[in-house]
């Protein structure tokens, strides 16, 4: 085991992470429980935290190679709230396991291309797996957010 300490949504967080470990293991073992445990090879995005604002899916990043800030969902539903708000007024979700890695996709696109076309966020969202709602409740909310912030005054 080695002591490391990683910045997580802004905080420093000291952690255990042993030889090999994911960034995933190691976050849940300090208390973050939005990313979610599910594939456990990068694939189906249930994990996906920002790294220096990128989006990664934590299984499959070692968490001794981790530098920059990580950003988990938690962070997310603080800056970004009207993310959360459009996935539940769009029913974006129904068990919901895959909704903080949706939002944490969905908030890093945004801060990309802030005024996506539906195109963009169908592509944009690809890597996140939703094995309930056909994806298309997922790309209603995301581009609704995208409108809501185009037009609300600068």
């Amino acid at each position: 085991m080695t002591r490391r300490r990683l910045s997580v949504d802004g905080q420093p967080v000291e952690v255990d992470a042993a030889l090999g470990e994911s960034l995933l293991s190691v976050l849940r073992s300090a208390g973050r429980t939005a990313p979610k445990l599910a594939c456990g090879r990068g694939e189906c995005g249930a994990c996906t935290v920002q790294i220096d604002g990128r989006p990664v899916m934590s299984c499959a990043i070692l968490a001794a190679t981790v530098t920059g800030d990580v950003v988990t969902a938690e962070s997310v539903a603080r800056t970004s709230p009207d993310l959360g708000e459009a996935f539940a007024d769009n029913i974006a979700f129904q068990c919901g396991f895959c909704t903080p890695g949706q939002i944490v996709r969905a908030d890093a696109l945004l801060r990309d291309n802030p005024c996506p076309s539906r195109a963009e966020v169908a592509q944009g969202m690809i890597g996140n797996v939703c094995r309930c709602t056909g994806y298309v409740q997922i790309v209603d909310a995301v581009c609704d957010v995208a409108r809501q912030r185009e037009a609300a005054p600068q």
